[in-house]
């Protein structure tokens, strides 16, 4: 039997640019988020990573719901053998003004990306067709 692990995902924005972090665990960007607690509401989720992951406390009616990605192939395989099937809700934000972010300790850095800045990274797997799919529908 295959687990299955409820994630909750940002797109934040600024100046048209999105918000990717460069995860720790992987040395590969991705959105800001992460797994939903047992006791927590997806949106409740995104306000908590939100806030250990950039140190910016945003009150979660400010996010507004995207999609969710749940799709039976969306799969995470990870370090200590795990494997994962991934459900990801995805939660948007847009800065009015540039943030004074600080990096977490899961994190190696913190930036904003153009669709052209983003051909040159690599961008985690179960990331890469929501970050995707918010650059080809904004245009």
């Amino acid at each position: 039997t295959q687990r299955a692990h409820l994630g909750a995902n940002a797109i934040i924005t600024y100046g048209g640019k999105l918000l990717l972090e460069k995860r720790r665990d992987s040395d590969t960007w991705g959105l800001v988020g992460g797994g939903v607690k047992n006791y927590e509401e997806p949106i409740d989720a995104m306000a908590r990573e939100v806030r250990e992951e950039l140190g910016i406390r945003i009150p979660k009616d400010k996010f507004r719901k995207l999609a969710v990605y749940g799709e039976p192939g969306r799969i995470a395989a990870y370090c200590d053998g795990s494997v994962w099937r991934m459900v990801i809700v995805v939660f948007g934000y847009d800065f009015p003004e540039e943030p004074q972010m600080r990096i977490s300790s899961e994190s190696k850095d913190l930036r904003f990306f153009s669709r052209e800045e983003l051909k040159n990274i690599e961008i985690v797997v179960t990331h890469s067709d929501i970050v995707e799919d918010w650059f080809v529908n904004k245009e």
